[in-house]
């Protein structure tokens, strides 16, 4: 029986190690000079500075930017706190939130149908993309605000649509971080 124990601990400790150790040190060593931009977040850099990452979402709140999906993460997009509100459909708060949410989007373009991703959070509350429907219910506003045609903001959305991956799963969609930065550089050429 000692001789067990004793074997036990003694493989406890050494797959300890190992797989909890010595092979996480490996696999991500492996990844930073495989692929160093995504074994690093895929940070986005503007003039030496970072400014989020492509791979989590941020709020965006002015009115010359192209807003996010509401983040139920901490906070708002709370990388250390990720995930949903947990709220059923029937969850009297969940309701209040997406109609006042639904109502200010409303002001924005009077009539219009509100696409589902614009008064809904995702799973993990840090989706950095926009459906097309979205981004292209807040255009008017966006040029609006910016002073430039709505066929220029179009431009750019179109250009940052990216198709369904592998050409048949999910939907079209945009980056939101990299849209408005490319919004940011466009209008600052005129």
């Amino acid at each position: 029986m000692k001789k067990n124990l004793v074997t036990a601990v003694l493989m406890t400790i050494a797959t300890t190690i190992l797989l909890g150790i010595v092979y996480p040190l490996v696999v991500t060593g492996i990844a930073r000079v495989l692929f160093p931009y995504k074994a690093n977040g895929q940070l986005i850099r503007r003039d030496g500075k970072t400014v989020g990452s492509r791979i989590i979402g941020q709020a965006f709140t002015g009115p010359t930017y192209f807003h996010s999906r509401p983040s139920a993460a901490g906070n708002g997009y709370d990388a250390g706190n990720s995930g949903g509100t947990n709220l059923g459909p029937t969850n009297q708060k969940l309701i209040d939130r997406v109609r006042q949410d639904a109502a200010s989007l409303q002001t924005e373009n009077p009539g219009r149908p509100i696409p589902i991703d614009l008064v809904t959070t995702s799973a993990s509350g840090l989706d950095p993309d926009i459906s097309q429907a979205a981004a292209e219910f807040q255009v008017p506003r966006v040029a609006r605000e910016r002073g430039m045609s709505e066929d220029q903001v179009r431009k750019l959305v179109n250009k940052h649509t990216a198709g369904r991956q592998f050409g048949f799963l999910g939907e079209p969609r945009l980056n939101v971080m990299e849209l408005n930065l490319d919004l940011d550089s466009e209008q600052s050429r005129f």
